[in-house]
């Protein structure tokens, strides 16, 4: 029998242990029932949506670093001119 999980076969899947607190795992075990995936699911979902988010950072970097570089008190002073601050 294989069972598929996010478009992975089982087998494909690496299992790994981690420690989490005592909180933190009923919570999990709670979301698990209330919404029928594992608790598996459930962190591979987690891991993945904070990967995404480094994904995206590093984008807009990217995108930023020919941008010129201010001085942070220069910026200052104008945004105090300018009524800002």
């Amino acid at each position: 029998m294989t069972l598929k999980c996010h478009n992975l076969i089982m087998s494909d899947l690496r299992r790994s242990t981690i420690y989490l607190d005592p909180n933190l795992r009923k919570a999990l075990r709670v979301k698990a029932v209330e919404t029928e995936q594992s608790m598996s699911q459930l962190v591979n979902a987690a891991i993945r949506r904070s990967l995404q988010e480094d994904v995206q950072d590093l984008a807009v970097f990217d995108a930023r670093a020919k941008e010129p570089n201010l001085v942070f008190e220069t910026v200052l002073k104008d945004l105090k001119r300018r009524g800002k601050l």
